[in-house]
């Protein structure tokens, strides 16, 4: 099923456009380690033939615990997000999780995405969809397919629909996620692109007590199967040494294996949708 092409700055996602990626540390650490990666990235994709929009959180208010690193804030985050999108040309996404941050991170980013937890607070998807911006909406993890028209009728009443939708895993039980893979076909069906994250999906939330684990080991299995399933694009956190990353470290995957699992993407795209 063909759906909506959604634009993120130079970036084309759904319709008959190929297979996009998503990808960039979970949280900004200063302009020049996010730089670095938005310019790595920008060229592992250059060889591959994927298109990319960078990713980057300026502050991650659901972390675990209250001693958790959130990033540098509203004001020092954006005016990174800001810089290395001028210096590199590539797109830039970050969330934004209350309705005054909106505005400010749309005068600055190609998509505003909005969190899991959040993704039935009425008014900030209205904020959302009236800033004009593409809007990511994350499949909250107590929510099945079947509910999400309800979020995208919310976007969409803004008369935006520059509207992609991510999976990033249901929960199951305590302190794990579950991928469903028929949620993928079932969203889309929706008719706007859907997301998968592969990385989010295999966390283990507050499965380390004072933060969320995972099982980075598993993200070529769950992003291949994902494509096969017909996904529009693949979100990924991605980071130079993940074991080190103050947010998010057991399930971002390590730069220098990207391009690697680019490729088994991208012929498993081939193979299914050729």
């Amino acid at each position: 099923m063909r759906t909506r092409e959604v634009s993120i700055g130079q970036v084309r996602i759904g319709g008959n456009n190929p297979l996009a990626l998503i990808a960039g540390p979970c949280v900004i650490e200063g302009e020049e380690p996010l730089l670095m990666v938005a310019e790595e990235l920008q060229e592992i994709c250059g060889r591959v033939g994927v298109p990319v929009v960078l990713k980057s959180s300026y502050d991650k208010a659901n972390r675990t615990s209250l001693q958790s690193f959130r990033g540098p804030g509203i004001e020092r985050g954006l005016e990174c997000l800001r810089r290395v999108r001028e210096k590199t040309g590539v797109p830039v996404l970050t969330d934004v999780h209350e309705v005054a941050q909106v505005a400010l991170a749309a005068e600055v980013v190609d998509a505003l995405q909005i969190p899991a937890f959040l993704c039935r607070q009425t008014d900030l998807l209205l904020a959302a969809g009236h800033s004009g911006r593409a809007v990511n909406v994350k499949k909250g993890q107590f929510l099945s397919p079947g509910e999400v028209p309800r979020v995208v009728d919310k976007v969409v009443s803004t008369g935006n629909h520059r509207l992609l939708i991510t999976e990033r895993g249901t929960s199951f039980g305590y302190n794990n996620l579950v991928v469903d893979m028929r949620a993928l076909p079932m969203m889309r069906a929706i008719g706007y692109p859907v997301v998968f994250d592969a990385t989010h999906s295999l966390q283990l939330p507050g499965g380390a007590g004072v933060a969320s684990g995972g099982l980075r080991e598993y993200v070529p299995h769950l992003a291949r199967a994902a494509v096969a399933a017909g996904c529009d694009a693949i979100f990924m956190e991605v980071h130079p040494d993940p074991d080190r990353a103050p947010s998010d470290g057991s399930t971002m995957w390590p730069l220098r294996e990207l391009e690697s699992l680019l490729r088994s993407l991208l012929r498993i795209a081939a193979a299914a949708h050729g």
